[in-house]
């Protein structure tokens, strides 16, 4: 929860706009404001403060005790025109939270962090537990000495600017070490541990089961994932309690799943009680993984808990990210954060260079020329395959008529794809043009590399026939100049001379250009590959230079004055 403080009419007025736009997220503190920030603090996990930053140093310094657990506070001054990260910036989450503030009021975000304020993820915001030299081993991050990154296991790290060797180290592991100096230990959720329990098993004993397990294999329970059991059990209070007491979820299957799973050691006894042979085996083992510690029972007697852990490797991570038109303003957040996020960037050179100063420090670059397309594809699905987090960019959307398609051929399910859409040409080119999409629309396009001119001519026929807007991609190039005409001449065909069309080149960029002209009137010659054609249907019209598609056939009788 976000405790929401004010002092002032207007520090109330920005207040309540956030509150409105985050009515599940936040609380409203009222009365002296010395009482509000204390019992907010004391109560939430993050706090907004509409007050100058040293009024609210003076109020918090008493309350303050460990980074690691503070809250993340943010003051936002009076004019509602900064949102500082005060304190808590990484662990209280301040620095994201001041972000977000300044996109729901307009305001500058003010972050010193010394790693967000180069560009650098923290280590300590890497969503792992951490330990070690922390501060030291930023500090060298910082200062640009090599700091070395020891992966023991393969995970999905951001991008980090660490060599193979150095004096001081970034390791990634699930042991159960303790860190040398000048080193970091990230611990990764690896560990999957499958409980089996008897009713009323005394939470203590489930514990020591699993404290012990881990022990004996070498492991840290700081890696553990996650607590899995029957479903049967998804009530059995100590199991519950063990999860609670560990910090992890309670992840439960069906007996049936679990008797599919095949085990080293089944059983006879949980066959009988649940229905199924294995539970703490076959639940760590349900979702696959490599089986580290097998099924062990509880040193009480009688013993009322057994436990088994798996390993299981985080799965590699494609972004296939849409870029937009071009334009930075048209590159979604979602995007910019997907960049941001990735390891690795496959992309055509251009397209690269459009965003290569947002990728973080250590972002590895495979950029290709045109014509590799399906080379980029297998690129980005092979470093996916080895357990990185990549992005495959594309111009526009990535599905239309980009990376999408040959990426997610290339995919199989042992990676997690995540799309992110983007502004596509023809929704550039037609917001410019004025609403030419507002009816049933189709793009096709022209290029007949990939698809055979019959077949597009075909799919050209039927848009005409059925009176829809039609869009062309790649509908010129100084190898194809005779595709665009013929496919002007089927539309001429169903629609009349005067239809409106328009013509944008280069839609956003700092050299765009465009046209309302007629399908009569159209020249090829003005189209290249950069330009995209909007050819409307018989109720498209041309209202004040913008060409308009009604949402329905009922156009006005008398047209609008400017009609043409």
């Amino acid at each position: 929860m976000i405790g929401l403080i004010s002092a002032t009419a207007a520090g109330a007025a920005a207040r309540d706009r956030l509150a409105a736009a985050w009515p599940d997220r936040t609380r409203v503190y009222d009365g002296p404001v010395g009482d509000a920030v204390r019992s907010a603090f004391a109560e939430c996990g993050q706090l907004v403060c509409f007050l100058a930053t040293g009024a609210v140093v003076r109020l918090i310094a008493p309350l303050l005790d460990e980074k690691t657990t503070d809250p993340g506070v943010v003051c936002v001054d009076e004019g509602g025109r900064f949102a500082v990260s005060l304190v808590g910036g990484h662990a209280g989450g301040a620095n994201e939270l001041a972000r977000e503030v300044g996109e729901v009021l307009a305001a500058q975000p003010v972050v010193t962090t010394a790693t967000d304020s180069v560009g650098l993820p923290g280590l300590d915001t890497l969503g792992f537990p951490v330990e070690g030299s922390l501060a030291i081993v930023s500090r060298a991050l910082l200062d640009g000495e090599p700091v070395a990154l020891r992966t023991e296991l393969t995970w999905p790290l951001p991008p980090l600017p660490l060599a193979e060797e150095g004096a001081y180290t970034v390791r990634l592991t699930d042991r159960a070490v303790a860190p040398a100096e000048h080193e970091v230990l990230l611990r990764p959720p690896s560990l999957v541990v499958g409980v089996g329990a008897s009713r009323s098993a005394p939470v203590d004993e489930v514990l020591t089961l699993i404290e012990g397990a881990l022990r004996d294999a070498g492991l840290s329970p700081r890696s553990i994932a996650e607590l899995a059991t029957v479903d049967a059990k998804a009530d059995e209070p100590g199991i519950v309690e063990a999860a609670a007491r560990l910090g992890v979820p309670l992840v439960t299957y069906s007996a049936e799943e679990l008797a599919g799973v095949e085990v080293p050691n089944p059983s006879d006894a949980p066959l009988a009680a649940v229905g199924t042979p294995s539970v703490a085996e076959a639940a760590a083992l349900v979702r696959g993984g490599e089986l580290l510690v097998p099924k062990r029972k509880s040193g009480a007697q009688p013993a009322m808990a057994t436990c088994a852990v798996v390993r299981r490797l985080a799965r590699g991570r494609l972004a296939v990210v849409g870029l937009g038109p071009g334009a930075r303003d048209l590159l979604t957040p979602r995007a910019r954060a997907e960049l941001r996020r990735a390891s690795v960037l496959v992309g055509l050179d251009q397209y690269v260079d459009q965003i290569r100063d947002l990728l973080r420090p250590g972002t590895r670059v495979l950029e290709s020329g045109l014509g590799a397309e399906e080379e980029r594809a297998r690129t980005a699905v092979a470093e996916a395959r080895a357990g990185h987090a990549v992005a495959l960019i594309g111009s526009g959307d990535a599905g239309v008529y980009a990376m999408a398609s040959p990426a997610l051929a290339e995919a199989s399910d042992d990676i997690d794809v995540i799309g992110v859409p983007g502004v596509t040409a023809a929704l550039a080119a037609g917001a410019i043009l004025g609403a030419p999409l507002g009816h049933d629309h189709v793009s096709i396009s022209l290029s007949d590399l990939h698809t055979p001119w019959e077949v597009i001519e075909r799919r050209v026929r039927a848009a005409a026939a059925a009176d829809i807007v039609v869009t062309f991609y790649n509908p010129r190039s100084r190898g194809r100049d005779w595709q665009l005409p013929k496919a002007l001449g089927i539309l001429g065909e169903h629609r009349e001379p005067t239809t409106p069309v328009g013509v944008v080149r280069n839609a956003s960029r700092p050299d765009e250009s465009s046209r309302v002209t007629t399908l009569g009137a159209l020249d090829p010659a003005w189209v290249d590959m950069m330009t995209v054609v909007t050819v409307g249907n018989t109720a498209t019209r041309n209202i004040a230079g913008r060409m308009v598609t009604p949402r329905g056939y009922r156009w006005q009788e008398t047209a609008p004055e400017g009609a043409e």
